[in-house]
C-alpha cells in the first residue's frame, strides 16, 4: 500500500469561493467590488473604536489576543494552548476566552473538559481539556472575561482564542497567526481570504510552518502521538499502524497539513476533507476495507458520543520561540506595575 496524497477527496473540503481565495482566479476578480465594500466597511468599523464612538472595554486584568487576518484555520489553537503553559512557568494564572463555534453561546458560559462540542465548539472544549485553565465562551467576548473572572477571581492573564478582529475587547497584546498559505490572493473577504489588510499592524507574527520573515516568530507543530477518540488516555503506537489500510479524516481549515503531517510519519492513509468545523456523525467515518480512521484533536472531540475502537485522534503540540512568551509577560508586568 503506498502513501496516499496529501489532497482533499472529491466532492468534499472548502467551498467555491474559498477554492479561489489562494489565487487571482476569474471569480476572485468578480467578487473584488465586494472585497472593495468589506474593506470599507472594515476600516470604518476600526476608526469607529479608535476615535471611541464605539466603546471599548477594559478587563482587570492584561488581556492577550491571538487569531489572525485570514479566514480558516492556521494554528491558533496549538499557539494559545503553548501560550497558556508559557505563561504558567512564568507566574501568571491564566484563563481563555473564546467565542465558541456554531454553540449556544449568546450567555457567557464555561466550556468544560466534559461538555458537548455541539453546545460549546470543538476549539472551547479542546482547549478546556488539554489547558488545565477555565474556559469561558460567548460572542461578547468582554461579557466572557468578566464572566470568567467573577468565577475565577485568581486567574491574572486572559488568553482571548481568535479575538483579533472583536475590538470592543480592549487588549494588551495581539498576536496573527499565519501559515505557509500567507495572505493567498492579497485580497478582503469574500474575493481572498483576508479579515482586515495585511497592513493591520499587530504587536506579534507568528508563522507556522510559513517561510521565515524578519522580525516573525517561527512555530512548528510536533506529533506527540495517537490516542483513542473514545480513551483520550490511551496512547496508540505509531508504529502499529504501518501497513494498516488507514483513513483520515480532516474537518479543519487546512486539512492538507494534517495530511502531510501524517505523511511525514510514513503513514499510508487515504485522505478525505471535511468543511471547517464539520459536524461529524458516524456514518462519516464508516469506510469499507478500513482498520483504524485517522482524525485531529479538534474533530476528535466531537466524534466521542459515537466514537468506536478504530477511531484515533493525533496530538500535536506546539514549538515557539521563547523570546515570544517573554516579550508578553514584560508587556504584562509593565500594565501591573503601572
Amino acid at each position: 500500500m503506498t502513501a496516499a496524497r496529501a489532497v482533499p477527496a472529491p466532492g468534499a473540503g472548502p467551498s467555491l469561493p474559498e477554492r479561489h481565495w489562494y489565487r487571482l482566479s476569474w471569480l476572485a476578480l468578480a467578487l473584488a467590488p465586494l472585497s472593495a465594500a468589506f474593506g470599507a466597511g472594515v476600516r470604518a468599523r476600526r476608526f469607529a473604536f479608535r476615535a471611541g464612538w464605539l466603546r471599548v472595554e477594559r478587563l482587570p486584568v492584561p488581556v492577550v489576543v491571538v487569531g489572525n487576518l485570514v479566514a480558516g484555520g492556521t494554528g491558533k489553537t496549538p499557539l494559545v494552548l503553548w501560550l497558556v503553559d508559557a505563561l504558567r512557568t512564568r507566574g501568571f494564572l491564566p484563563g481563555i476566552v473564546s467565542r465558541g463555534y456554531r454553540g449556544a453561546n449568546d450567555v457567557p458560559q464555561e466550556a468544560l473538559a466534559a461538555g458537548d462540542a455541539e453546545r460549546f465548539g470543538d476549539e472551547p472544549i479542546l482547549l478546556a481539556e488539554r489547558s488545565g485553565a477555565p474556559v469561558w465562551i460567548g460572542r461578547d467576548r468582554a461579557a466572557a472575561g468578566r464572566a470568567l473572572l467573577a468565577a475565577h477571581p485568581d486567574c491574572s492573564v486572559l488568553v482571548c482564542d481568535d479575538g483579533l478582529q472583536h475590538y470592543r475587547l480592549a487588549r494588551d497584546f495581539e498576536i496573527a497567526v499565519e501559515d505557509e498559505r500567507g495572505w493567498g490572493n492579497g485580497l478582503l473577504l469574500p474575493a481572498g481570504p483576508l479579515r482586515e489588510p495585511a497592513s493591520r499592524p499587530v504587536d506579534a507574527v507568528v508563522l507556522n510552518g510559513a517561510p521565515p520573515r524578519a522580525g516573525a516568530f517561527a512555530m512548528r507543530l510536533e506529533p506527540a502521538g495517537f490516542r483513542r477518540v473514545a480513551d483520550p488516555g490511551a496512547a496508540v503506537a505509531i508504529d502499529s499502524l504501518r501497513g494498516k489500510r488507514l483513513h483520515a479524516v480532516a474537518g479543519i481549515g487546512n486539512p492538507r497539513r494534517f495530511f502531510a503531517t501524517l505523511e511525514a510519519l510514513g503513514l499510508a492513509f487515504t485522505p478525505h476533507a471535511f468543511p471547517d468545523h464539520h459536524a461529524f456523525a458516524a456514518r462519516d467515518l464508516e469506510y469499507p476495507d478500513c482498520d483504524a480512521v485517522l482524525m485531529t484533536e479538534k474533530d476528535a472531540v466531537k466524534c466521542r458520543r459515537f466514537a468506536r475502537a478504530d477511531l484515533l485522534a493525533l496530538r500535536v503540540e506546539a514549538r515557539v520561540d521563547d523570546r515570544l512568551a517573554n516579550s508578553i509577560a514584560a508587556r504584562i508586568r509593565g500594565r501591573q506595575a503601572a
